[in-house]
């Protein structure tokens, strides 16, 4: 129902356990032995819903760099120094990373505006690992973690929104400011600290202590769908003052994404979220918003070194970014015209 603008869905679950010190006061093997007893509890698993371990080191940076283009892990967490792990099942879009700012960050996504079924999938990771170690939990101040913000639930949750009307309108200022005020942050595309690309916005609460995991994820989903309908609105209007030059702006985008030999990131982002709009708004052929949302992960840099087998320079990177836009365009235009016929 939101998929036009609702990009993803994440939550997190910030957990430490009650018998070796915080992370920043645990040695280098109590972070070792912490990642060998989490991986323990999934390792049962593996047939069935396929976790797998993948030990990050300074040997395998671009696995890492992948995985934070993948929103899998955090951009800190992919740069730490001492020992440090993630725990994934990419089918079910599960990840736990041990060794974070907590010891441990259980962390789901899916497709879309989906906060109470990416919920039930995280509290079915923390049963696993409540059931085999024990948390540091108290009772008036729940779960005990690392930053003092965190305590309680320890939870976050927080969706990816596609907003281009009230970015090209200013309107994004007045939205931000409104959010603060509920106790709800908005944040670029890698969350805290990071900036926004192509109008892709991060809704988060802020607040953990005091509110009940339901109550948390209520208030998120009461805020992003009236976030939702004000995009819409605007963009409603945007078409119907504007037409042309709305039709100019996406099918440009197109022109430029089908045809460009060289793709630099940030110019490549601006042109997806043209192209995104026009899509959602029926004015381009119908590429699947999933295809759409995968080419956002497919345009990065570590994505594409991966995929090339080796590092890239800028200009490699570039017309590696555009090969890839190009033949996702291509493959859809083709499957349009056959069903046009």
């Amino acid at each position: 129902m939101y998929d036009d603008i609702a990009v993803s869905t994440r939550i997190r679950l910030a957990r430490n356990l009650a018998d070796i010190p915080f992370p920043d006061r645990m040695s280098d093997e109590q972070a070792e032995e912490i990642l060998e007893k989490v991986s323990g509890l999934f390792r049962p698993l593996a047939g069935g819903a396929r976790f797998h371990t993948v030990r990050l080191t300074k040997e395998n940076r671009l696995e890492a760099r992948v995985l934070v283009e993948k929103h899998l892990i955090s951009p800190e967490f992919a740069g730490s120094d001492r020992p440090h792990g993630v725990i994934l099942s990419e089918e079910r879009g599960v990840s736990v990373m041990v060794g974070e700012e907590d010891h441990i960050r259980i962390q789901t996504i899916g497709p879309g505006l989906c906060l109470e079924e990416r919920m039930q999938e995280a509290q079915r990771v923390d049963e696993v690992i409540d059931g085999g170690l024990p948390y540091a939990f108290d009772g008036d101040f729940g779960y005990l973690t690392s930053c003092p913000t965190n305590l309680g639930t320890a939870l976050r949750a927080s969706v990816m929104l596609h907003l281009p009307a009230l970015t090209e309108s200013g309107a994004i200022r007045e939205i931000i400011a409104a959010v603060g005020k509920m106790g709800l942050a908005v944040r670029g595309l890698y969350g805290e600290g990071s900036q926004v690309q192509g109008a892709l916005y991060q809704v988060s609460n802020q607040a953990t202590m005091g509110l009940a995991e339901s109550e948390i994820i209520s208030r998120v989903t009461i805020v992003v769908e009236r976030i939702v309908e004000q995009e819409r609105a605007l963009r409603a209007r945007f078409k119907t003052q504007r037409p042309v030059r709305f039709q100019d702006r996406v099918w440009r985008a197109w022109g430029l994404l089908a045809h460009a030999r060289l793709l630099p990131g940030e110019e490549a982002m601006r042109l997806l979220s043209d192209l995104r709009w026009g899509v959602a708004e029926g004015e381009l052929p119908p590429v699947p918003m999933a295809r759409l949302n995968d080419l956002l992960r497919d345009i990065q840099p570590g994505v594409l070194a991966r995929a090339a087998g080796q590092t890239l320079d800028a200009a490699a990177r570039d017309a590696a970014r555009a090969g890839a836009v190009r033949a996702a365009l291509a493959d859809h235009v083709k499957e349009w015209k056959r069903n046009d016929v």
